[in-house]
């Protein structure tokens, strides 16, 4: 009890064989967890909530189940940890569940966090201990395997969840694909099945309440290049026949998209969470969900005044689908979803395999003129449909591009042709030969350009290769975009640093550069789990700006830095230092003093901010611990931290399922 605090409203006593921890869950209720001490029992004798006076016993005598799945990263082909092509499911690889030995029980406080740590868990190379962390002001617990290895090379992916030997609960709910609940009646010795299911939940209702178990919306997926669902839940007796009993939870298809499937980075001695949340109820018949979908704002990107939604860089080739003569409805399949996910603004990356981007013309304008006509057609109300692509030519290794209205060119100049024409059917006909003639295009048509997937995939090296070049120093050239890339369980956020730090070297190279969300991901379809795979831009536009009109205004808020990139869980509507917002400069005050206010609102209970600022050389790090706010807020921030000898300055938020939200820079004089 060493690191315990009772100050915070939580207690924690052993009671005979039973350490007992009581947290304030609600307005007027507690939840409490009854962890038995005894090595021959299972882990948790009980879950309760209600009123102290009153505890219901939502679930008892139940074990956490992790199984991971051990492979071996490529660190030296490509670049290091940053590997996205890697091979690892397709080579060999071991399976083990995580084995309990009870050791040590110690009790933590952090803040309104209470973290209960049972010690001797194992899985094969791996070692450490079981971690429940509960959260004052809510019924919210994770379950976690915190585990690490000394083996180097290792990618690592993991099923988890809760199994008795009896059956703790009578009827299971869940939401299927097309959003409509369903259920089912347990029985004791129902064969393990898994299922395809919307937000991520599965529900066990018990006689007294209802335990509803969904991983981390965003962290639990590693990256890939389609959304599918890949039947992310799993329900019933001897789970793959490694996990005894009746259970319920989440998982890991081990081949994932059937393509590269790079699983998760595990670092030698890095603290691996192997980690789900549970969510305990009194409600009955699947009611719990709509608790759960609050987290996520149900799997959409929340309205918010001044601003409009945008995501960027997707495959979906549709230009392909309607030149083949595919039946098309009215509405693809593709849109549907992203205005139910609450998207404003979609930015495609077209012709990125079908197509002919370098010609012959005769494909290349019929190509171009029905994406804009296609765009223009789909585009209205609030959704607003914008050509791109990803050329991957002149410049070096990937990048995207976007105009404020339809542009004809074409990635290829033969010596007799001109750079531009007019055509009395497409107006102006631009062909490009080299990095020069792109970066004039840009200028003329008023277009961006910017690094995707920065240091890996195909732009492993990029953009640090060509920072001195001059299409990067030009303010045509955005600078790159953010991808949850890799996915290591041992971080506080998302995309272990690969963009956000490269955001913070191209500020100290001296560029006003800026780092736009992208979600890179393929065919999109409403059943697909896009939520999960997903971040966007908020761009603070006053309106929605109409197709035939262009949409000059996007790209501007896109220069000036007038938006910031979340997963959805956590908003930024304000940001300044010293009454600037992003995008813009400030002077420092005597002292190098800087007063940074924000506000944010959130809904998992936040664990940390950052302030990071940058002098030109040295990058500098001030991390604020927010394990005191509680679920579901909204409230004001201001820091005056010493920036002196500061160039720049951004912020970053963080929350406890290691969702995030981040800013674009102020610049310091």
């Amino acid at each position: 009890m060493k690191g315990f605090d009772p100050k915070n409203g939580t207690s924690a006593r052993v009671n005979g064989d039973f350490l007992e921890v009581e947290w304030p869950a609600g307005e007027n209720e507690y939840g409490k967890v009854k962890v038995d001490l005894r090595k021959a029992q299972p882990l948790i004798g009980s879950l309760q909530i209600g009123p102290k006076s009153n505890y219901q016993t939502i679930a008892s005598d139940l074990d956490p189940a992790v199984i991971l799945t051990i492979g071996k990263r490529d660190l030296i082909s490509q670049n290091g940890w940053n590997i996205f092509f890697d091979k690892t499911a397709y080579l060999p690889h071991e399976t083990f569940p995580v084995v309990l030995d009870k050791q040590n029980v110690k009790v933590v406080t952090s803040g309104g966090h209470t973290e209960i740590i049972i010690d001797g868990a194992s899985a094969g190379r791996f070692s450490g201990s079981y971690n429940l962390t509960l959260y004052n002001g809510s019924p919210l617990m994770n379950v976690a395997a915190v585990m690490s290895t000394t083996v180097d090379s290792t990618a690592v992916i993991y099923d988890a969840g809760l199994v008795s030997k009896k059956t703790p609960w009578e009827r299971l709910y869940w939401s299927d694909t097309e959003n409509f609940m369903r259920d089912a009646k347990v029985g004791e010795n129902d064969p393990a099945r898994q299922m395809a299911v919307k937000y991520r939940t599965i529900i066990g209702q018990g006689q007294e309440g209802s335990l509803a178990i969904f991983p981390a919306p965003h962290q639990f997926f590693y990256p890939l290049d389609n959304a599918y669902n890949l039947e992310h839940i799993w329900h019933g007796t001897n789970y793959r026949n490694l996990v005894l009993g009746y259970g319920m939870g989440i998982r890991h298809d081990l081949l994932g998209d059937r393509r590269w499937v790079p699983w998760f980075n595990a670092p030698p001695n890095t603290q691996q969470r192997f980690n789900f949340f549970c969510l305990l109820s009194t409600e009955r018949d699947g009611k719990t969900l709509e608790k759960v979908k609050a987290f996520t704002h149900s799997d959409t990107y929340a309205p918010l005044p001044g601003y409009c939604t945008m995501a960027s860089h997707f495959h979906q080739e549709h230009v392909d689908d309607v030149l083949t003569r595919k039946p098309l409805p009215d509405m693809p399949g593709f849109v549907k979803a992203f205005r139910n996910t609450g998207v404003n603004i979609v930015h495609l990356g077209e012709f990125h395999g079908p197509g002919s981007p370098r010609g012959p013309e005769a494909k290349r304008w019929p190509e171009l003129k029905t994406l804009f006509d296609e765009c223009a057609r789909l585009s209205g109300g609030n959704f607003l449909l914008l050509p791109g692509e990803e050329p991957n030519n002149f410049l070096g290794g990937h990048w995207m591009n976007i105009f404020p209205k339809p542009v004809y060119w074409l990635m290829s100049r033969e010596k007799d042709q001109p750079f531009v024409e007019t055509s009395p059917e497409y107006g102006k006909l631009y062909r490009i030969a080299n990095k020069a003639e792109m970066l004039k295009l840009l200028e003329l048509e008023n277009g961006l350009a910017w690094t995707a997937h920065a240091r890996t995939k195909g732009s492993t090296g990029y953009p640090d290769k060509y920072k001195d070049e001059t299409f990067y120093k030009s303010d045509r050239f955005l600078g790159a975009a953010w991808k949850a890339m890799p996915a290591d369980l041992s971080q506080p956020k998302l995309g272990n640093g690969r963009v956000l730090d490269l955001m913070d070297d191209m500020a100290n190279w001296g560029q006003k550069k800026i780092v736009i969300g992208e979600a890179d991901l393929f065919k999109i379809e409403p059943d697909y789990e896009l939520y999960g795979h997903l971040n966007v831009n908020y761009l603070q536009l006053d309106e929605m700006p109409q197709f035939e009109n262009g949409w000059q205004p996007v790209l501007d808020a896109m220069r000036n830095g007038k938006f910031f990139v979340t997963t959805g869980e956590i908003l930024l509507p304000s940001f300044t230092v010293n009454g600037m917002g992003a995008g813009e400069t400030t002077k420092l005050g005597a002292g190098g003093k800087a007063e940074i206010t924000f506000d944010a609102s959130w809904t998992f209970p936040l664990n940390r901010a950052e302030i990071i600022s940058g002098d030109g050389k040295q990058v500098y790090r001030e991390v604020i611990d927010l394990k005191d706010t509680r679920e579901f807020g909204r409230k004001s921030f201001k820091f005056s931290p010493d920036l002196k000898g500061r160039q720049w300055v951004r912020l970053e938020v963080w929350d406890v399922a290691a969702n995030g939200a981040f800013t674009q820079i102020v610049w310091l004089e």
